[in-house]
Parts: C-alpha cells; structure tokens; sequence
C-alpha cells in the first residue's frame, strides 16, 4: 500500500502520489501501472532522503483546465473509443486525468511554499495539444499548470522539458502566450516527429539525434538552462521524462543515472521554485533515474 501519510517529521521532498493512478492499463502498452508502483516502493524503502507522501486534491475546476485545451477534449474523454494507436480509451480516464492535473497544481503550491515536490502520477501530459489527446497523454498537466501559474501571479514562467520525446502539446499550448517560456531538449527524428526547430518567440527546442553520444547530449542540456537561466523566470515547471536513458525501450538515448543526478543538481542551483512532473520513463530502472534526480536536487 501507499503510505499517504508524513513519513518522516522533517521531510524535505513531497511526493504527490495516489494509489489510484495505477488503476488502468493495456496489455502491451508501455504506459503500465508499475511506473509508479514500483518508483514508490523504491522511494518508500530508501533512507538516504526523509519524504513527505501526499495526495493529491480531489477536484480541478474546468476553467484552470480550459485555459489550456478546447472544450471538445473534456468531452472526448467521455467517448469510449481510443484517442489513436497509442493512446487507449480507459474506463474513468478522464477521473485518472483530472487527478494528475490536480497533483500539478498541487506541485505549484508547494514550489510556491519553497518545498521540494515530485508529482508522481500517471497518465503524463505533455503530448496532450490544445485540440486533441494523443501520446499517452489526455490533459497536458504542466501547460494547465504554467498558465494557472501566470494567471494567479506569476511574471515569467519556464517550462523544461527533458523527457527524450519534444513536448508538442506544450509548445502547441504555450505558443506566444505572454511571460512564458518553453525549453525542450529531445530526441530527433522521433516521436512525435516535431521540434526540429524553434516556434514563435518563446519555444525553444534543442534537438539531439539518436544515439548522440552522451556527453553531447548532456551539453544540450546544459545549453537549454543556460537559455532558460537567462530568461530569469520567478518559475520554473519541469516535465520529468527519464526515457533519454541508455536502456529505455522506447528511444535511443545515451543518459546514465549520474546524468538525471546532475540535472537535479542544476535546476537546484539556478536559486528558482520549481516543481517537477513525471513524464515518460519506461525501463525498469525508472525508479533509481527518479531516485538519483531528487537526491540531485537535495545535494545528496
């Protein structure tokens, strides 16, 4: 079972996860329930870093997830047919959807507080287009987040984006929008097969070949929150994806373990709120590349 309750008194990283989320799956797929389950077991039988556990809240107004998609994607998650090839029409999705909708903004809350937060949830979001789910993902939780961000505050906002696959659906959404920036660093050509170059004033994309070797990739990186760096956001929303690593089965990323340590590390020196939420990520090895990002994060 999930612990839902504080584990440590002096918890210095909040996990928003719930028990819930790993409630569907299809045979085959490889967005699967143990993603999260077993990241949580991992996390849960560490003692290197104290955790907090929480859940997340238990509704989204329509509004907040409005300003990001058109009205036809709340009601297509009624609709019981798949949205494409990879992305199935589950029973309740649209409840699975909402809720890690709710752990993003759950995360901003926290960032905002100054506490290190991980939203741990399922399904990710940041295929998710203003107009349409697709890549695994029903509602693009880090664009719906971003613009909550500017519209509750917030002057200049950053999304990073490092999972291996270009955020499409968050550069669909956060195209030109006022105070906002966004930075991806992605696998090309790839799935989904755009972010080859940069899009309007504010979508920056940095794109690696596969198989690119290693530390040119993590150059890339560093290249991206060197760019980011100078756009000084008060904010900055990271999509969490580990599938750049060396043995994901769904790309051809070069990532070691110490990579995802030293992006933690860097987000962490950049002095800025941030919160973090999980992508993509499909090997086994997901919950140590999660384990090794936060204790980047915490200087561990």
């Amino acid at each position: 079972m999930f612990n839902r309750a504080h584990s440590c008194f002096n918890a210095t990283v909040k996990i928003i996860t719930d028990e819930r989320c790993t409630g569907y799956a299809r045979a085959g797929h490889p967005e699967q329930p143990r993603r999260v389950a077993t990241t949580v077991a991992r996390l849960q039988g560490q003692t290197e870093l104290p955790l907090t556990w929480v859940a997340p809240s238990e509704n989204v107004p329509d509004e907040i997830i409005l300003r990001a998609h058109a009205p036809e994607v709340l009601t297509r998650l009624a609709v019981p047919e798949d949205f494409d090839e990879d992305t199935p029409f589950h029973e309740n999705i649209a409840t699975y959807a909402r809720a890690s909708v709710a752990a993003s903004l759950d995360a901003l809350k926290f960032a905002r507080n100054g506490e290190t937060v991980f939203s741990l949830m399922r399904p990710p979001g940041h295929h998710a287009l203003r107009k349409k789910s697709m890549g695994f993902c029903y509602f693009n939780n880090v664009a719906i987040t971003a613009l909550e961000a500017r519209a509750t505050g917030a002057k200049r906002v950053a999304v990073f984006d490092f999972d291996v696959h270009h955020g499409n659906g968050t550069e669909d959404i956060l195209l030109n929008q006022a105070g906002v920036e966004f930075f991806s660093v992605h696998e090309h050509p790839s799935y989904p097969h755009t972010g080859a170059e940069n899009a309007g004033h504010n979508c920056f994309n940095y794109p690696v070949t596969p198989g690119t070797p290693r530390l040119t990739y993590r150059a890339k990186l560093a290249n991206a929150l060197d760019d980011l760096r100078s756009f000084r956001p008060d904010l900055i929303a990271v999509s969490a994806g580990f599938d750049a690593y060396v043995r994901d089965p769904l790309a051809e990323g070069t990532l070691l373990p110490e990579d995802f340590h030293w992006l933690g590390q860097t987000l962490r020196s950049l002095n800025v709120p941030f919160f973090s939420l999980l992508e993509g990520g499909y090997s086994k090895d997901l919950p140590d590349l999660i384990f090794a990002y936060l204790k980047g994060i915490e200087g561990k």
